[in-house]
């Protein structure tokens, strides 16, 4: 096919493609305005020798609207651009709410609608970190105070000027410190042979073993009214425990013992504690104790054999103390 001979005029007797467009023909469709598909271009009819335009026709930008129902090609668009008001969006770059009624905004949620209904309690927050740095600054403001009276304290006992002082100088002291310990006081301990005796009670020396001096011990107790008087000195008042080295016939024996003309209530037990069974004396040297209160200075501690009393026994030395001893 050349220049000077096309074919047909027209497309479908002359493009091999046609049979595509004559459905459209047939049906009776308007031509488009300006040509388009199955019908000749601006330059319809065809004039030989010159080529035909194409067949697709361009639409205009901005010629379909958003929302229109899509036009028949070659009609034109419903809205013209003349109509439009200015300063108005154009529809197809406009959002699509401004295609009818106002946006849709979502409501805010009602007071106390649900658990997120109330927001973050601020005021209670903001109390809070005010709490704390009241605190921070009273804690500083006292520590301050502290240790500026510290330094007052350190600073009176200087000199003037911050020197040497100028007074005379310090001797160290002789004086025994306080916080050294003093010996205690050692407390009373004598041999009966050197009590003053009463009623049957008479020194002896006949029965070995007794620790008294050359031997000497006090015997003759076994009779009512004797007794054995012992002038004690004590440091400090209290209570006391009142020692006696004695010996029995391998049997049970007791004592009154008076303190400052009053007796005390139990008597003092003078029992076989070995469990001896040999009357012997010499073999049943032993000690016993009973509890007195005694005052300061000098206490009278009498033993004696009164009614109702058990007194066969010897006596061999009386001792005070503090505490429990094991002889």
């Amino acid at each position: 096919m050349t220049p000077g001979n096309n074919g047909a005029s027209t497309p479908e007797d002359d493009d091999p493609f046609g049979y595509l467009y004559e459905d459209g023909q047939a049906s009776g469709a308007t031509p488009p305005r300006s040509g388009g598909y199955g019908y000749p271009g601006p330059s319809a009819p065809h004039q030989p020798g010159v080529p035909r335009t194409s067949y697709n026709q361009v639409r205009t930008v901005g010629e379909r609207q958003y929302g229109q129902v899509p036009q028949q090609y070659g009609q034109p668009p419903q809205v013209a651009y003349g109509q439009q008001q200015y300063g108005q969006p154009t529809a197809q770059y406009a959002a699509p709410e401004t295609y009818g009624g106002a946006p849709h905004r979502p409501a805010p949620p009602a007071d106390g609608g649900g658990r997120g209904g109330r927001g973050p309690n601020t005021k209670g927050l903001l109390i809070g970190a005010v709490a704390v740095v009241a605190a921070v600054v009273i804690g500083i403001g006292v520590a301050l105070l502290s240790n500026s009276d510290g330094k007052k304290d350190e600073d009176a006992g200087k000199p003037a000027g911050g020197g040497a002082s100028t007074g005379a100088p310090q001797q160290p002291s002789t004086k025994p410190s306080d916080s050294a310990s003093s010996p205690a006081a050692e407390l009373p301990k004598q041999d009966a042979a050197t009590l003053k005796l009463g009623g049957s009670a008479v020194l002896a020396k006949d029965v070995k073993g007794a620790q008294g001096t050359d031997g000497a011990y006090v015997s003759g107790f076994n009779q009512l009214g004797a007794s054995l008087t012992w002038q004690a000195d004590l440091p400090t008042s209290g209570g006391y425990y009142l020692y006696v080295r004695y010996a029995t016939p391998a049997k049970e024996a007791n004592a009154t013992v008076t303190v400052n003309g009053k007796p005390n209530a139990q008597p003092v037990r003078l029992g076989n504690f070995i469990g001896s069974s040999d009357p012997n004396l010499e073999k049943n040297w032993q000690t016993t104790w009973t509890q007195v209160t005694l005052k300061q200075g000098q206490n009278t501690i009498k033993f004696s054999c009164e009614q109702g009393n058990q007194c066969d026994a010897v006596f061999d030395w009386v001792e005070i103390s503090k505490t429990k001893k094991s002889y």
